[in-house]
């Protein structure tokens, strides 16, 4: 008797593949995929070739694991950065600056970077100018450090293991040993800071943003010259970017 899958056509069963992948933790092997989709392993074997020639998956080098390919990587930065989905998001970012006083930002992982999604500049004159689409450092940026410590382990150790540690400011960390333990702490508290790591004079701090599966899929932040506002200031803003958080994940599921 014919399973209800296969007369799922093909495109779709691409694309409940790609969900799987995307869904998953960690690099996902074929029996995980098989056994999530419910697709024969042979087709969906074929299907995970297919789409692996066109970028859109990822073979894990030097295992049989898949992860999503740069191609999809891209279209889901594109969807992110999209006209369409933006207004919910940059009303909140908005709403935010409005309560501080000071600018704020959306940012999401790419690779070993992080991507400016949204940013509201505050009406001041002395101000750091980033727009959307915009890249800074994993390491050094409250953002940046936030969204390492929230990954898996096995992919934090794998993603720190691509970074060079540059140093930017005295203050910048580029000991591996002491960056580890700095995860650990933000993974622990939630929220991560920049005491003037990036740019010497500017401070940040930055608050998760969660998916329907409670996992961090965006970082929210603010920052300012800590002439203006000095990083125990900053803290003091906490349940402001916690709430803008949880505002900012409705955007994310509507």
């Amino acid at each position: 008797m014919p399973r209800k899958e296969d007369n799922v056509p093909a495109t779709l069963r691409a694309w409940k593949a790609l969900e799987a992948l995307v869904g998953a933790d960690r690099p996902a092997a074929l029996a995980e995929l098989a056994h999530s989709t419910r697709l024969p392993k042979p087709t969906l074997y074929r299907m995970l070739d297919m789409l692996e020639s066109a970028r859109l998956v990822a073979r894990e080098p030097g295992s049989r694991r898949y992860a999503p390919g740069p191609r999809l990587v891209a279209l889901a930065r594109t969807v992110m950065l999209n006209g369409s989905l933006r207004a919910a998001r940059h009303a909140v970012l908005a709403r935010l600056v409005e309560e501080i006083g000071e600018t704020c930002n959306f940012t999401m992982l790419d690779g070993t970077e992080v991507v400016y999604l949204d940013r509201v500049e505050a009406a001041w004159p002395l101000r750091m100018t980033l727009s959307a689409g915009s890249r800074v450092p994993l390491h050094c940026t409250a953002s940046g450090k936030l969204l390492l410590a929230m990954l898996p382990k096995g992919a934090r150790a794998r993603l720190l293991a691509r970074l060079s540690l540059a140093r930017y400011t005295d203050r910048t960390i580029t000991d591996p040993v002491r960056l580890e333990a700095e995860l650990v702490r933000i993974r622990a508290q939630r929220y991560s800071t920049d005491d003037e790591e990036f740019h010497a004079g500017l401070v940040c701090v930055a608050v998760p943003v969660l998916d329907a599966r409670r996992r961090t899929c965006a970082a929210l932040a603010v920052h300012a010259p800590v002439s203006r506002m000095p990083l125990s200031r900053a803290l003091q803003h906490l349940p402001l970017l916690r709430r803008a958080a949880e505002d900012m994940a409705g955007t994310l599921e509507a």
